[in-house]
């Protein structure tokens, strides 16, 4: 506009004074006009424009402005929002001691230190010319979430099992922060009428008719994009009165052994949990031990009773109680015969299954062994009673043969009929005299030997 002026006055002057031009007149119209070219070229001017500046609370920001001729002229930095200036050439005008100002290579640097929300805005950087010019750059102050515990849910929270709850989450930052909503142990959250989800996004978590399936910690999580997010765990107790249920009502146990038997039990408020037995509580010894597993809302009890006797046969009652109510279960332990050892079956198995290989061994022996044994019997007869086969002559001999060959015969026969046909064999051996020894030998040979000869052994192992 200067320069523009400047022509303006020039013009002017030619034409009002046309015909009066001297030499010093036009040397000085020369000399205006170098002036006002040189001014042309030397006008102050912005090389860049200011960037946009985007910085989290605390931290510290510049905002550079470029002027190139600046020559003679000053640079001042204004906050357009607080209308404010700030500095003025090379002096800080604001009294706020975070804003500072550097100049290198024509670059005015405007320092803010540890950066407020309240710094967030327009900056603008002027040079004073006639008329002045200008630039803006905008600062922005980003942040992170923070959660208002004052206007959220407690960390924990109590509610009757059926009823329903509203839970809330609320935080501050900027951007504005997104809320979402997670169980800590990864299971669905139930909304909207049983609608399970993962994650709920909203400041407001409802849950209807709350079972006890749905107690444990939930995690509030607040994200704006600016780190580090920011989360708050609430932890939904659902108070129900005690349940329990017994596996086994009845338990059989012989006298002498030891028995456990056990109940589950639901409950929140946590229970006291106990046994009963003949209306006195059962307590730790050597003749009970008690087990309690708990697990959240849930315990399982056991009861061990060692050593049982008759005075420990009876009904067992299991208690839980809490401040919402009581309620037990019943359990009979009654005494069942003792078992036959295991040691006694098996040695019983073991001596059948060896009469079991040696009697086949007997009934397929073959004829020559046993006709062996007969005329030894045979022998021993007659050596016994010599005089009294000798005086009945060959009738006698005749009727011993006959006998002895038809208990031969019998004693082939399966099953109890050798028995049968060897006590036969041996009555008549007594009958022709005295025969006791020989009756002996078969007896031996054949029955009441605790180990069988040698050809029943072979024929046994075989």
């Amino acid at each position: 506009m200067f320069i523009i002026t400047v022509i303006k006055l020039l013009l002017i002057a030619l034409n009002i004074f046309p015909s009066r031009f001297t030499n010093r007149r036009v040397m000085f119209l020369i000399y205006m006009t170098n002036l006002v070219t040189h001014v042309m070229m030397d006008e102050p001017r912005f090389a860049q424009p200011i960037p946009n500046v985007t910085v989290a609370v605390g931290r510290d920001a510049n905002l550079p402005c470029v002027v190139e001729h600046l020559g003679g002229y000053k640079v001042a930095w204004i906050h357009i929002d607080r209308q404010m200036i700030l500095t003025i050439h090379r002096h800080v005008i604001s009294r706020i001691p975070r804003y500072s100002i550097t100049y290198t290579d024509n670059t005015w640097l405007l320092h803010v230190n540890q950066a407020h929300q309240d710094d967030r805005g327009y900056y603008m950087c002027q040079v004073n010319t006639n008329p002045m010019i200008s630039q803006v750059g905008y600062l922005q102050v980003v942040v992170p979430p923070n959660i208002l515990d004052i206007e959220s849910t407690p960390s924990s929270v109590a509610v009757r099992e059926n009823q329903n709850i509203n839970m809330t989450c609320r935080a501050d930052g900027f951007p504005t922060p997104k809320i979402i909503w997670r169980r800590e142990d990864g299971e669905e959250i139930a909304v909207e009428k049983k609608k399970k989800v993962l994650v709920y996004d909203g400041d407001v978590l409802p849950l209807t008719k709350v079972s006890r399936n749905e107690m444990g910690a939930y995690l509030c999580i607040a994200t704006n994009g600016v780190p580090p997010s920011v989360s708050k765990r609430i932890i939904l107790d659902v108070e129900f009165s005690p349940m329990i249920w017994v596996p086994n009502q009845l338990v059989g146990a012989p006298a002498g052994t030891d028995v456990t038997i056990d109940c589950h039990t639901e409950a929140h408020p946590k229970a006291i949990i106990y046994w009963v037995y003949n209306s006195v509580m059962v307590l730790p010894s050597k003749k009970y031990k008690t087990d309690y597993t708990e697990n959240s809302y849930r315990a399982h009890m056991k009861l061990t009773i060692r050593n049982l006797q008759y005075g420990d046969f009876g009904n067992y009652r299991c208690i839980s109680k809490n401040s919402l109510g009581e309620t037990e279960g019943s359990i009979r332990v009654y005494e069942i015969p003792l078992p036959s050892t295991p040691s006694k079956q098996v040695t019983h198995t073991t001596v059948e299954s060896r009469e079991s290989n040696i009697i086949p061994a007997l009934r397929n022996d073959t004829t020559k062994s046993l006709q062996t044994d007969v005329y030894a019997m045979k022998n021993d007869l007659y050596t016994g009673s010599g005089s009294s086969l000798a005086g009945s002559g060959s009738s006698s001999a005749a009727s011993s043969s006959s006998s002895s060959s038809s208990s031969m015969q019998t004693a082939l026969l399966p099953g109890g009929a050798a028995g049968n046909g060897l006590s036969a064999l041996s009555g008549g051996a007594a009958a022709g005299g005295p025969g006791s020894k020989g009756s002996l030998a078969i007896g031996k040979s054949m029955f009441y030997t605790e180990r069988p000869p040698n050809e029943y052994a072979s024929a046994a192992g075989e």
